[in-house]
């Protein structure tokens, strides 16, 4: 970071872990078929690893069904094997080249588990949005050594502390819409 104030930088970096957040939270299984559940993994083919997006494509033809079309005939195994293999409890299902995947209902334990797995992932999101509310604190106590005012500093101090308030709000509410839908039957 920069040695000047920047409150925008501030911003750009906290939102970068609610991005964080947001991408976690698509991983999470709930009762209902997302393609972004398959997006981590990963499928060994042509002696690399890939992101199954890059062998294939993904889709939900409907609420309890993934669809994956493999594009080479000769990497269906490599796939379903990936799926298998991730720890996402779903069976494949290989009709040719397309690899369906019926999502099966949460139980109630499922869900439970999941709701805390959302909890860590939410905490460890605040963590790093009041990392970087400190990095700002402790650039304009420096700022103020060098020469920014006191008023200044205290103002500047105060605009981080309420972009943090209203990130930590933000963060509050995707983890309420997640718990919502994980719980959802």
């Amino acid at each position: 970071m920069a040695d000047k104030f920047d409150i925008k930088e501030l911003e750009r970096r906290m939102r970068g872990s609610i991005e964080q957040l947001k991408k976690e939270f698509s991983g999470l299984r709930t009762g209902r078929a997302s393609s972004h559940l398959l997006d981590p993994l990963m499928v060994s083919v042509y002696g690399a690893k890939m992101p199954i997006g890059q062998v294939a494509t993904v889709s939900t033809p409907d609420a309890r069904t993934i669809s994956v079309q493999v594009w080479d005939r000769t990497q269906v195994q490599a796939v379903e094997k990936a799926i298998r293999e991730s720890n996402l409890g779903l069976n494949p299902m290989t009709e040719g080249a397309t690899i369906r995947l019926p999502i099966p209902p949460l139980t109630a334990d499922r869900r439970n588990e999941l709701a805390k797995v959302a909890h860590k992932y939410t905490e460890h999101c605040r963590v790093n949005v009041r990392n970087v509310r400190r990095d700002g604190m402790d650039l304009l106590k420096k700022s103020e050594k060098e020469g920014m005012s006191e008023d200044d500093s205290r103002k500047n101090g105060v605009k981080v502390q309420e972009l943090t308030d209203k990130l930590i709000k933000e963060i509050d509410q995707l983890l309420v819409a997640k718990e919502a839908e994980i719980k959802q039957v």
